[in-house]
């Protein structure tokens, strides 16, 4: 298997070649060359499955340089239930008939980012110390991909983070997560703008070339293919816990700001995953779905960034988006660049042609967005009905999923975060604390480590280097 980028660089690189890289060369995202089917028999085959076997038999159709002995090792080593706290690793719990909420949440963080983050941090270590060299990692996050990151890094061999996150923008909880972290390898930089300054220092400083390589540059935003990659595990997994056989098919609810979580559905689809729907939910923040309704993506600045009670997609700027566009234009390269590099430079917007447009059908995207009162009502209906709590985020998904059912259909709403991140707006919505798990009590009153800095790649380079 190997990867090429989706902006034309035609220099085909092995899977550890990209997991220690994040953006290409040419600035495009890594896709692999073709993406694996999946016949009816080898879903047979997988069906019944531990996660963590499931696991190796989907990464190991992407991940041909590390030995399978290995590989097999750093999943079963990853996707434990002391780890994620049940064998199913993302067990499925039935709401009204037919939806489903898909437990992503229950690592370490509380985040579904875990899911991925966690295995990242063995494959770091793994390959590093396969080439005795280290890495220092440089990534943007609205709320939850830094704690994912920081977690599964910290104390790891030959690594370094450095994790840029929009100051004051995320919920105490989850600045209490990064910020409270000692250890020597972490680095928190809070930077005084909105979540896609951050995400555009990161891909200035991915774009020096010369500095990525003189201070082992790496990536753990879900613009690193590996991330998005373990993703598409939990996919299939909810598929057979939501289905008897085979032939059925199911429909995804994705709450999404930067398009990583829902592109990783979209990959399982174009493995040959029965996926009937993939419902793309926004918050105020509806950069997507004016797309997925329009044909119109429109970059949002700083200032028309909306500040909501789901911060974790307060995001204007989909940097994963550009992989699916690639696919949609039929993996045409040129046209991709010239949307995403000159467009986008340029005016702040592209527009696609009708025939293009009309192809978004084929790949089963739907979109909608939720707005704060949204969130709170279905936080409050979910609780009373069924007794569950759950997170604003996984409210924005199920509202939008609510207005894309299909009878026969299982609708599975992908929970993104556990509602103890969010406690000002649960207490909002039903009038009591969530349940926090024991480990987690009282970090917000914990000492806290980092540095302001203004929104300037230059003073982050400047920052990493005088700490590497």
């Amino acid at each position: 298997m190997k990867y090429i980028s989706t902006r034309g660089d035609k220099t085909e690189r092995h899977f550890c070649e990209i997991l220690l890289e994040g953006l290409a060369p040419d600035g495009g995202l890594y896709l692999p060359v073709v993406y694996p089917k999946i016949d009816a028999a080898t879903l047979a085959k997988w069906r019944g499955l531990a996660y963590h076997e499931l696991a190796f038999e989907i990464l190991s159709l992407y991940i041909d340089d590390i030995p399978p002995a290995d590989l097999r090792a750093l999943v079963a080593k990853t996707y434990t239930a002391e780890v994620f706290g049940t064998r199913e690793i993302v067990p499925l719990r039935a709401l009204e008939p037919g939806v489903y909420l898909e437990a992503l949440s229950n690592g370490p963080t509380l985040a579904f980012k875990d899911m991925a983050m966690q295995l990242l941090g063995h494959l770091f270590e793994y390959e590093l110390a396969r080439r005795d060299q280290v890495l220092n990692i440089l990534g943007a996050t609205s709320g939850d991909t830094g704690s994912a990151a920081e977690y599964a890094m910290r104390g790891k061999k030959g690594v370094n983070v450095f994790m840029l996150s929009p100051k004051g923008r995320m919920s105490p909880f989850q600045q209490a997560q990064m910020f409270s972290l000692q250890d020597a390898n972490i680095h928190n930089i809070a930077v005084e703008g909105v979540f896609d300054d951050c995400q555009d220092i990161v891909k200035a400083v991915s774009n020096d070339l010369a500095f990525k390589r003189e201070h082992r540059i790496g990536t753990v935003n879900s613009i690193n293919w590996a991330r998005l990659l373990a993703q598409v595990v939990y996919y299939f997994a909810g598929y057979f816990q939501a289905t008897k056989n085979d032939a059925e098919q199911v429909t995804f609810a994705v709450p999404s700001g930067n398009f990583g979580n829902i592109c990783a559905g979209h990959v399982a689809r174009m493995m040959g995953l029965p996926i009937r729907q993939l419902v793309l939910a926004t918050n105020e923040n509806n950069v997507l779905d004016e797309f997925f309704r329009t044909g119109t993506y429109r970059v949002r600045s700083s200032a028309e960034t909306h500040e909501t009670s789901s911060p974790s997609m307060d995001i204007s700027k989909a940097s994963n988006f550009e992989r699916f566009v690639f696919d949609l234009l039929g993996r045409d390269a040129a046209r991709t660049r010239e949307l995403f590099k000159i467009e986008i430079d340029r005016r702040g917007a592209f527009t696609i042609t009708p025939d293009e447009f009309a192809r978004i059908k084929g790949y089963g995207f739907v979109s909608g967005t939720s707005t704060h009162a949204d969130r709170l009502a279905t936080i409050r209906d979910t609780d009373r009905r069924f007794g569950v709590v759950i997170d604003t985020h996984t409210a924005d998904g199920l509202k939008v999923a609510r207005e894309h059912l299909t009878a026969g259909v299982p609708t599975l709403v992908l929970e993104t975060a556990l509602p103890a991140k969010f406690a000002e707006t649960i207490v909002a919505a039903i009038g009591r604390e969530p349940d926090r798990p024991a480990a987690m009590r009282g970090i917000e009153q914990l000492p806290k480590r980092f540095e302001v800095m203004p929104a300037d790649a230059a003073r982050v380079k400047a920052f990493i280097a005088a700490n590497t």
